[in-house]
């Protein structure tokens, strides 16, 4: 089971044209600068523009192909914007209430309460949206979407409206949503941390076209692809906490790579995360440092090598076959006699805890 879109479509000098597949479950992120396609595909998906040739499966379900077209309102979708778009003449509670209209009883998925639950909005529902905070009002606007008990939920960049604050009080609930829902979710964004945070799944958008698209994992560290270089460069590795030390204050957690150690997160034993190691907080040794107070030390072995600019190199890295990113000067590389299969060890300066 799977989503497939075809579309091409032209708007005076824009061109879309894509051929792709997505599963069915869990958080694609299409991701991509400013002006690639990636509103213009949401768009597509939701039968907001009406393309030349295409072709859109939901699993079993065809919305669109050469003889037949579902108009949006056809559709079992919801749809979140960059602006929440309330109606400011109904309350929180009346706003959700109108996504439940939009579907019969007898075909509800998603209920009322758990909309409202699953976005802790019970103690606003009585409340007017004007005295509604930014983050409240995206928060009101995804329950109205799931209200309508869709299936597929589209979110075009939901946090870019919202300040760094908001922004913070909002990602929880959208992490719950990828844990709770079992619906697939498509989420556009140009902020690498949201997608390191939230996705399985990613498209890597370029002019219109579909550059290419895996498991976040993998797409994250591909050296041929724009993501694997400059400041944002950076691995995700998945990790379960381990242990707890009181002593020092420190949690230590556990992937097939080794273990990590983190300032203390007050999070059950087992409990899965994600963590983002940017690779300019990774430097390579030949020889295990003891005398540092860099913590995270892994063996490694160099897996490819690529320059970055004129005087810098990105090293690809396995840990037990986990990889991450090394972005070194070239002179180091040179000193180090780094090549493919060389087995060394990778010093990870600062991790970032995502979930």
């Amino acid at each position: 089971m799977s989503i497939k879109a075809r579309f091409n479509l032209q708007h005076d000098n824009f061109v879309l044209d894509i051929d792709t597949e997505m599963p069915s479950q869990g958080v694609t992120a299409i991701f991509g600068d400013s002006g690639c396609g990636k509103t213009t595909l949401l768009r597509s998906i939701a039968g907001l523009e009406r393309c030349q040739q295409g072709f859109l499966q939901i699993n079993d379900t065809i919305w669109q192909d050469n003889t037949l077209f579902v108009p949006t309102e056809k559709r079992s979708i919801g749809y979140v914007f960059q602006e929440a778009s309330l109606f400011d003449h109904l309350n929180v509670l009346q706003n959700i209430q109108y996504g439940c209209s939009r579907v019969p009883d007898r075909e509800r998925s998603i209920k009322l309460e758990q909309a409202i639950e699953l976005l802790a909005l019970t103690p606003l529902l009585k409340r007017n949206t004007a005295q509604l905070s930014g983050g409240e009002r995206q928060r009101v606007a995804i329950a109205r979407a799931l209200a309508s008990s869709p299936k597929i939920l589209l979110m075009d960049e939901p946090l870019s409206a919202l300040d760094l604050k908001r922004k913070h009080e909002i990602m929880p609930f959208l992490e719950s949503l990828h844990d709770k829902l079992n619906i697939p979710i498509l989420y556009v964004s140009h902020a690498p941390g949201e997608i390191a945070r939230l996705a399985d799944h990613l498209l890597l958008m370029e002019e219109g076209k579909i550059r290419a698209s895996g498991s976040l994992d993998t797409m994250l560290t591909r050296l041929d692809l724009s993501l694997a270089h400059g400041d944002r460069a950076a691995a995700l590795i998945h990790a379960n906490v381990a242990e707890h030390d009181k002593t020092f204050n420190v949690t230590y957690l556990d992937f097939p790579g080794g273990r990590f150690t983190v300032a203390h997160k007050d999070l059950p034993i087992n409990h899965p995360v994600r963590l983002r190691v940017i690779a300019r907080d990774v430097s390579i040794t030949l020889e295990h440092q003891s005398n540092t107070s860099i913590l995270n030390i892994f063996p490694a072995v160099v897996d490819t090598m690529t320059p970055e600019g004129n005087a810098q190199v990105v090293v690809r890295l396995l840990l037990n076959n986990i990889p991450i990113l090394s972005r070194i000067t070239q002179k180091s590389a040179s000193l180090l006699t780094l090549e493919t299969g060389k087995k060394v060890f990778a010093q990870v300066k600062t991790v970032a805890l995502l979930s």
